[in-house]
């Protein structure tokens, strides 16, 4: 089982300082949960354009979803976004990427 390292970006440590608390801390341990395990049950994978080297994926919690890429070679997690769905439809993933 490999260890990956997690980094949360500034934008989502933002969404994540906004959440009501409760959900803040079950977003907190499943952040923290991906060191050890990068694709949790219920985790699914992103559709992502072109021949990027990395994977998106996102993870739900109830209403909210953590979006994240996962780059083997570096056995590295990006954070990119924590929001609440509906509204959020995914269509910013472009920008988050970048």
């Amino acid at each position: 089982m490999s260890h990956y390292s997690v980094y949360v970006t500034p934008q989502s440590w933002r969404e994540i300082k906004d959440l009501p608390g409760y959900i803040r801390q079950r977003v907190k341990r499943a952040i923290d949960a991906l060191e050890t395990n990068a694709r949790p049950s219920g985790s699914k994978h992103l559709d992502t354009p072109g021949d990027m080297q990395v994977e998106l994926w996102r993870m739900r919690l109830d209403q909210w979803r953590i979006v994240y890429t996962i780059s083997e070679t570096d056995c590295a997690i990006d954070v990119l976004a924590v929001r609440k769905r509906p509204p959020y439809d995914y269509g910013d993933l472009m920008e988050l990427l970048n």
